[in-house]
């Protein structure tokens, strides 16, 4: 049986539509702040609005998914607030922002004070990861509107960043020759579990040892990585065109920066649990439209700029290379398999 997305209950295609409808009601509000000029709205990976003295303001929220489901089923609460942290700040670095501040929501279906503080802890190490203070949450306990055995919640947080003009980074100069270097992914980091699940857990136990990945569910609860201090840091040091977050989507994700074309020829050996998820009937250009395979990170860059940049993720302990170019035929490539 070929296992997609799709049947996972995931239907990429048809969520995008959903986006589209939403940004066009969202871009009814745009002028009704006088005081804010918003300079970038919708479909990027953070809003901006200019504030009185020329300063940029962005924005950007999201959660860690369907994750949370693993971390009930290892009863291990400690790593998902990292993943939430991680999936916000990396998201706002993408257009140049420092993130200054943040604050969480966690919705459960009761209270559990030895839970939320576990939650929290991992707040916290993401937050200090990120140099980025909380200032604040909101606990919700709502037992008919979050349902499951036990204790089951949701996460998701907010992140406000700051960005100097002269340091945007929107992918307008983007161009056929740049190169695109991958920063090392930790595993799954916040997505595509809807489907890592389907597949692994109608062979194994999320208690199950496997060869060259260890516990199961040890390897889909490794928390995202968070790129923060490298890419702020190359910002300042680099010419950089491009930035991309791969979450939800991939490497498609590429075209939210320019539509133009990606050629990926050159990924990172695949982490061991993608390639179980993989053998379990998960076709390769399903894998490269749902998950990072090895790659959380991407840096699209003048070739001149690649040994800079790579040493500079090196100087963080974290590993890249250059993985792909841009080309004049649009769309998006991942070893020949056309995936958008």
């Amino acid at each position: 049986m070929v296992l997609t997305y799709k049947k996972a209950g995931v239907d990429i295609s048809k969520i995008k539509q959903s986006q589209r409808a939403i940004g066009k009601l969202i871009a009814s509000t745009h002028k009704l702040q006088k005081k804010a000029k918003i300079t970038h709205g919708f479909g990027h990976y953070a809003g901006i609005v200019e504030i009185p003295g020329g300063k940029l303001l962005a924005t950007h929220t999201d959660g860690v998914g369907t994750k949370v489901v693993i971390a009930n089923m290892m009863k291990k609460y400690n790593t998902i607030g990292i993943d939430c942290v991680a999936m916000n700040v990396n998201d706002i670095i993408c257009i140049g922002a420092t993130p200054v501040s943040f604050v969480d929501y966690i919705a459960a279906n009761k209270n559990d004070v030895n839970i939320f503080k576990k939650i929290v802890e991992g707040l916290v190490t993401g937050a200090k990861k990120s140099a980025m203070p909380i200032v604040g949450g909101e606990t919700a306990i709502m037992p008919d509107v979050i349902e499951g055995k036990g204790f089951a919640f949701d996460l998701a947080g907010m992140v406000v960043g700051l960005v100097e003009k002269k340091d945007l980074v929107l992918g307008n100069k983007i161009k056929s020759g740049d190169i695109i270097i991958g920063a090392n992914s930790t595993g799954f980091h916040s997505n595509g579990y809807s489907l890592a699940r389907k597949a692994l857990l109608k062979k194994y136990s999320i208690k199950d040892k496997v060869k060259g990945v260890g516990v199961i569910g040890d390897a889909l609860l490794k928390p995202t990585e968070i790129y923060t201090n490298p890419i702020l840091e190359m910002i300042q040091k680099c010419k950089i065109n491009g930035l991309a977050h791969i979450t939800g989507g991939a490497f498609t994700k590429l075209l939210r920066l320019k539509n133009t074309g990606y050629e990926i020829d050159s990924l990172p050996k695949i982490p061991p649990i993608m390639g179980l998820v993989q053998e379990q009937g998960v076709k390769s250009a399903e894998m490269y439209k749902t998950f990072n395979m090895g790659v959380g990170f991407c840096v699209i860059a003048p070739k001149t700029q690649a040994s800079k940049i790579i040493s500079i993720f090196k100087k963080h302990k974290i590993s890249s290379q250059e993985i792909g170019r841009i080309v004049s035929k649009k769309g998006v490539t991942v070893n020949s398999e056309k995936i958008a």
